[in-house]
């Protein structure tokens, strides 16, 4: 698992698992076609997705290993470092990798939209878990981009390409919603570990050492990736994780302002923010007064 195979260009890809380039931005890999090998690791310079059909040894993303089974989507962005540990064991490689390079979308409605799929930045145990029917959608949208790619290709095919892409990535964000409701118990679990976290990081000295809690922060004390951490707060509360988070600053800054011993500054400091200014700023967009008229308020 030392070794790092770096693959820039679609066909390098290609060439390892034994497909034919049929064009150079985009390939519905087939898996099974590739020779027995060992477990590596390897980057990736375009858009990788996985479906996992079997058994063939533990995912290795950044410093973690998820043992990922029969069924399951991970996504990589472009620059991201993935593998399989085999545990020195040869394995014969089955399912299937959708890659595309970010040249094949520029300019269009995909390309501008990309940053919005926040699952290409997800780690690998945030991976998208499929139902029988799912994968039978997920397999058909490959099915229609190779049909594309197995004919000649005309001046419709890269829109038509392009558009099974979004229609594919789409129904990603479906079935991630799905995933989100029938996980959520675990998740609830993880949004009251994410109120105990922000509880205690106030009755700390972090936030004078380390400033107000940020959204990565939080997602890395709750070991989740922030886009995926991100996007479970806004489905389980309606509200972005930035601003769940500052509400939490409001409402321990208006127990603070209880204590007339210290100023409004103090406060400020005491809660991370660097120039009470900010603090001031803030707490009159959420309250409708500032910090000063809302200590007065209280009198």
């Amino acid at each position: 698992m030392d070794n790092l195979r770096r693959f820039e260009i679609i066909s390098d890809y290609n060439a390892f698992n034994n497909n034919e380039t049929l064009h150079p931005l985009v390939s519905v890999v087939d898996l099974s076609k590739a020779a027995p090998r060992q477990g590596s690791r390897m980057y990736f310079g375009f858009y990788t997705v996985f479906l996992k059909e079997v058994k063939c040894g533990d995912l290795i993303y950044g410093r973690h290993t998820y043992d990922y089974q029969e069924g399951t989507l991970v996504f990589l962005g472009p620059g991201q470092v993935a593998g399989v540990n085999s545990n020195g064991e040869t394995y014969q490689p089955k399912g299937y990798a959708l890659v595309f390079h970010p040249d094949l979308i520029h300019g269009t409605s995909l390309g501008r939209h990309i940053q919005e799929y926040t699952f290409f930045s997800y780690q690998s145990d945030e991976a998208l878990h499929l139902s029988e029917r799912e994968q039978k959608i997920v397999l058909d949208c490959f099915s229609k981009i190779a049909y594309e790619l197995d004919h000649a290709i005309d001046k419709h095919s890269k829109k038509l390409i392009v558009d099974n892409i979004e229609l594919f990535l789409n129904y990603c964000v479906r079935f991630y919603d799905r995933q989100f409701i029938t996980r959520e118990n675990a998740h609830q679990g993880i949004m009251e570990r994410f109120e105990i976290l922000l509880s205690n990081y106030f009755q700390t000295d972090k936030p004078q050492h380390i400033g107000l809690p940020s959204v990565a922060y939080c997602a890395k004390e709750l070991h989740l990736s922030a886009s995926y951490f991100g996007d479970l707060v806004k489905k389980e509360t309606g509200k972005t994780a930035q601003v769940y988070i500052q509400e939490k600053i409001i409402h321990v800054a208006k127990e603070r302002i209880f204590d007339h011993s210290k100023s409004v500054s103090q406060i400020a400091y005491e809660l991370g923010f660097r120039y009470p200014q900010h603090f001031t700023r803030l707490f009159k967009q959420r309250v409708g007064q500032s910090p000063n008229e809302y200590r007065s308020s209280l009198n």
